[in-house]
This record gives structure tokens, sequence and C-alpha cells, in this order.
């Protein structure tokens, strides 16, 4: 992983845009009031709270009962949640290439500038690779330590891999969200970045799941990511094509023409209930044409992101 493509970020700020929950020093808004190690001023003390931060050395010589104040700490925690099921990897030969990233591409990178802004922020951060189940997750933690391991983990996802060696990943998204719900008990962000190829009916599902979320009042950022031109738009050669499922292993031969307006239409339909979906249940939706580029969106999405 080149380590360039996430410096470069390094002066902004990713911040939640919901109240979050915590007590490591950070910069997120925080239902809670907590003590920390950054001292700021002393109050009196007020008759039936707590004895536990009276200076009484201040007592002893001012005969009088003050409370140290400590700033207001917040800490996020973010889980990223990667969806890397066999389709995520296509592009094939984009596979590892930042400048031209396939989907998976795309997601290890965006995960890795997000550790490395959360770590400077002194926020937790998790990571769990999900397909029809979670294959992996961590807790979320802000050690340099466990920054170096998730970055480990994300550069294992950029290795090469050879066709005949690539397992069959399935996706079963609302599963996946569903247990990470289940699992998470403290107030989080959560971000997911897959392709939600889905059918059409599998969409509602879908969102059950990410409401999921929502109703356990963790915030939620969908990067949705896919190859405009040719997952969306079907733009291929004028010639007879064969079609390989990469999470399946089936295979579809035709002529691209000849389906080409229905495939689209309905892909618009798809993409257009997806989104609306995210709006209505106030999910931060990113859509990512990965023919765009790597920094390309990321940039505008971080900027956008310091400002909230």
């Amino acid at each position: 992983m080149d380590q360039s493509n996430i410096s470069r970020y390094k002066s902004l700020d990713f911040f939640a845009r919901q109240v979050v929950e915590g007590f490591i020093t950070g910069r997120h808004r925080s239902p809670f009031h907590g003590f920390s190690v950054e001292f700021s001023d002393y109050r009196q003390y007020n008759t039936g709270e707590s004895t536990r931060n009276i200076d009484w050395h201040l007592y002893g010589r001012t005969d009088r009962l003050y409370v140290k104040q400590f700033e207001e700490e917040t800490n996020l925690r973010c889980q990223l949640l990667i969806d890397h099921s066999t389709s995520m990897y296509f592009p094939l030969d984009c596979h590892g290439n930042v400048e031209h990233p396939n989907k998976i591409t795309f997601a290890a990178y965006a995960a890795a500038v997000l550790v490395d802004l959360l770590h400077r922020q002194r926020d937790a951060f998790g990571l769990s690779l999900i397909s029809d189940t979670i294959d992996l997750q961590t807790p979320c933690r802000s050690s340099a330590v466990h920054q170096r391991y998730l970055f480990g983990l994300l550069d294992q996802l950029l290795q090469p891999v050879k066709a005949e060696d690539r397992p069959l990943r399935h996706t079963s998204l609302a599963e996946a969200i569903h247990l990470t719900a289940e699992q998470m008990h403290r107030r989080s962000l959560v971000v997911i970045f897959t392709d939600a190829l889905v059918s059409p009916d599998a969409v509602e599902p879908l969102f059950d799941a990410l409401r999921h979320l929502r109703h356990n009042k963790h915030e939620v950022i969908l990067f949705h990511t896919y190859d405009f031109a040719h997952e969306v738009d079907l733009d291929y050669d004028a010639r007879p094509h064969r079609f390989v499922d990469l999470e399946s292993g089936r295979e579809l031969r035709l002529q691209p023409s000849e389906v080409a307006a229905a495939y689209r239409a309905q892909m618009k339909s798809l993409f257009a209930d997806i989104a609306r979906r995210a709006m209505q249940y106030n999910i931060d939706y990113i859509p990512v044409d990965i023919a765009q580029g790597f920094h390309q969106v990321m940039q505008p999405f971080l900027i956008k992101r310091s400002k909230v």
C-alpha cells in the first residue's frame, strides 16, 4: 500500500454529523460530560454531587470546596465495513492500481485514509470484512498498534490473486449488516463500502438492515462503488461477449447491444431506488464511479466532511 496516497489527506479532519459517545480526547459532539486529563478550570462544589473531583489542596488553602473542571471529551467510534465478495474485484485488470482502481482497491485505500485520519484525531476505529456473513471483525481501538494491524489487513486486499485461486464469495449484505448492528453496543459511525449489486427485490431487505443501524443511533455512510461504463451502461464492443458472474462462476454469452436498453433501464431504476431510500433514512450516500479515480472521489468527500 502506497503511503503517499494516504498521507496526502493528513491536513483534513473527519467529523461525525451526529452525537457520538466516548471519553477519549477528541473533537466530536457527545451526549456525555466526562472527565479527562485536560484540566480546564475550577467551579464551586454543589451539595449532593460526587466528591471524587474536589481539590482538597485548594480546600486547605481557601476553606472552600471547589471541583476540578475538565474539557468536555468526545471519542468517535468508527466501524469500517468492506464488502469483499468476489464482485468487488471487478475490473480484474485494475487490482491494486489507485489511479485507476477496481472496487476493492478503492475501498481498501479509502478505508486506509479514514483509519489514518481517525488515528491522528485519537478516535477509535475498527474493520469488518463482509460477504454473505461477517468474515472478519476487529474491535474499535485508537492505538498505533491497531492502526498498523488494520493497514496490514487492508494491504492484503490489494495483493494480486490468480483468478483460479480467488474464492467465490457471495453477497448477502442485509444479513451481514444485521449481524454488525447486533454486535455494536455504543453509538458509532459506520462506513460501508459495497457495489450493492442486488436484485430489485433485495433493496428492501438491504435497507431494513441499514435502518437497524440507524435505529440503534449509529450514523451511516454508504459508499456505493461501481464501474459505470461496464456495470451500469453496458458499454462493450458490438460483438458477442462471454460474461462471467464473479460470485457464482456462471457464464452467459450474448450480444450486449441486444439487451443494453432494457439493462440500462433496470440499473437506472435500481440506483435511483438506492439513492432515494438513503436520503429517506438519513444515510450519507456517496456514489462512486471508480473510473473517476480515487483522489477525485475522496478529496471532495473529505473536504465536505471536514466542514461538518
